[in-house]
């Protein structure tokens, strides 16, 4: 049996529970015993913190690290994120892909908590189960989550509420900004698996994207934190090759292939009255990807970086 990403992943949050005071997090226990790490909401955070995130989402299957990025005239904060366990770590942890709502909370959930309730039907396409007895998620929300919702979410992972590790962050806060860059890979992952790439076949992956300044609104953060991605993000993935278009796949990848690439998110979501079915999910990509094909040799670059958009978006 593999290891845990639960188990992996509670390492990670042991840590930042120790360090909170140092990264500006807030932890408390609730009256159930489910844990909560505010990264933000009533606690400021840090890009510390975000980084931290960032591994916990990944399952403790990948590194991510800050730096800063240099994009024509723009020099930015960012992050460098690299996994050997690319299918693991993205698809099977960090894809934001659990829509948890309860009563009138919210919350898009991310990280190995999702392999255990195995609640999306992404699971049926990847094979990918862990068996834990904690449970670690990452909710993107702007509050805390109440009782009902952690004692829904361990019921749903098969845990007791007691082993259940929520981590907190609003899109527009500062850990927010960082762990949201450090999904640069597993856009990448998910958009080749989209267009027929067997996940099984993608060997590694790295990636990197700038950090977004914190918006006032998490709606004008979704937007700030997605064209960092879309328009700076760069990627770069070890294939298998054998029986697969990589060349043509290569081309299809990036985010400028979709009709609706060429303005600030933010723009196209109100042009589309911020509903976001309404948005190509075919856009969600890195600005800019390069393939080697371990097979072959072959190495296939598609895409590229736009800092005319970056600098509308990020207000530069």
């Amino acid at each position: 049996m593999e290891e845990s990403i639960n188990q992996r992943a509670f390492m990670i949050v042991q840590k930042m529970m120790e360090d909170a005071r140092k990264i500006n997090c807030i932890v408390y226990e609730q009256k159930n015993g489910a844990s909560i790490i505010d990264a933000g909401v009533n606690a400021s955070g840090s890009d510390e913190a975000g980084r931290i995130i960032g591994e916990i989402c990944m399952g403790g299957m990948g590194s991510v690290r800050l730096t800063t990025v240099h994009i024509e005239d723009l020099t930015l904060p960012a992050v460098v994120v690299s996994t050997d366990q690319p299918i693991t770590a993205t698809l099977g942890s960090q894809f934001a892909g659990w829509q948890i709502k309860v009563e009138d909370y919210f919350a898009m959930g991310s990280g190995p908590a999702r392999a255990l309730a195995r609640v999306e039907n992404l699971f049926e396409k990847i094979a990918y189960s862990d068996e834990s007895d904690v449970a670690v998620i990452v909710l993107e929300s702007k509050e805390t989550p109440p009782e009902s919702v952690t004692q829904y979410i361990a019921e749903k992972c098969r845990v007791d509420a007691s082993d259940l590790y929520c981590i907190v962050s609003p899109t527009a806060s500062l850990a927010g900004s960082v762990q949201i860059s450090s999904r640069i890979v597993e856009v990448g992952v998910h958009k080749l698996f989209k267009l027929g790439v067997n996940p099984e076949k993608i060997k590694k992956g790295h990636g990197l994207a700038p950090i977004a300044p914190v918006a006032k609104s998490d709606g004008k953060a979704m937007g700030r934190t997605n064209d960092c991605v879309l328009y700076g993000g760069r990627t770069f993935f070890y294939i298998r090759g054998e029986d697969i278009e990589l060349q043509d796949i290569t081309e299809q990848a990036p985010s400028n292939t979709s009709s609706q690439y060429g303005k600030p998110f933010y723009k196209l979501f109100k042009s589309f009255d911020f509903d976001f079915y309404k948005i190509d999910p075919m856009l969600f990509s890195p600005a800019e990807i390069t393939v080697y094909d371990i097979d072959s040799g072959e190495v296939y670059k598609a895409g590229e970086l736009n800092p005319d958009i970056l600098r509308e978006s990020l207000g530069l």
